[in-house]
């Protein structure tokens, strides 16, 4: 069962997501919020494992570095509903450890489709969000890495790609015959040298430094 948190700033809006949430047998909503400077509060008292916040515009109102979260459990992941999924919060909304960007228009499956799938830690938002927070970026500077020895070594490549494709760190140590901690030690030197704050964030640095490939 996947636990969820509603969070909308109208009450009919979150009334209906609720609604929405609740036609799937595998979900439950353990939480709701009006959002904004509530919200970290509001995740903290319910500990779920997805947070399904209709932003809208009002981005201004969320402080994204004050969301808790896990970066090596994925917990909990964000699903954002915004009328501009393409703007520049996307930066700050994916440091946050955002795991999927929606238009506030898409169809209840996808809503529920997207659910499933951060709770199995992949990452989902449409080409052109993606697209922008790259063009958003500043150009990489290769040269400091290698001088000052942060390349990536073949083994984190390995696990880079494995996050690319959405994998969970249970599934790469499956894959790769290690254990979850050293997974997990993997990771952490992955964002310390990409200075990623997000593992969806060092996913986007490693495919524009050609490291992988999406």
């Amino acid at each position: 069962m996947i636990d969820v948190l509603v969070a909308a700033a109208q009450d009919i809006m979150r009334a209906g997501l609720e609604a929405l949430v609740a036609t799937d047998p595998d979900v439950q909503v353990v939480g709701r919020s009006r959002g904004g400077a509530a919200l970290a509060g509001d995740i903290e008292a319910a500990r779920p494992a997805v947070v399904l916040l209709e932003l809208g515009w009002a981005r201004d109102d969320l402080d994204w570095h004050t969301l808790p979260h896990d970066e090596l459990t994925h917990l909990p992941a964000l699903v954002v509903l915004s009328d501009d999924p393409q703007g520049a919060w996307i930066t700050a909304a994916l440091g946050a450890g955002v795991h999927a960007i929606l238009p506030r228009d898409a169809t209840a499956d996808e809503i529920r489709a997207t659910i499933q799938a951060v709770a199995a830690g992949l990452v989902v938002m449409p080409a052109s969000t993606l697209n922008r927070f790259l063009a958003l970026q500043p150009a990489p500077v290769r040269a400091p890495s290698t001088l000052t020895g942060q390349t990536l070594t073949a083994r984190e490549i390995e696990v880079l790609r494995m996050l690319a494709e959405g994998l969970g760190n249970k599934m790469i140590a499956r894959q790769l015959g290690i254990s979850d901690h050293t997974v997990k030690f993997h990771v952490g030197s992955i964002l310390t040298k990409l200075n990623a704050g997000s593992r969806t964030e060092a996913v986007t640095i490693g495919a524009r430094q050609g490291l992988i490939a999406l």
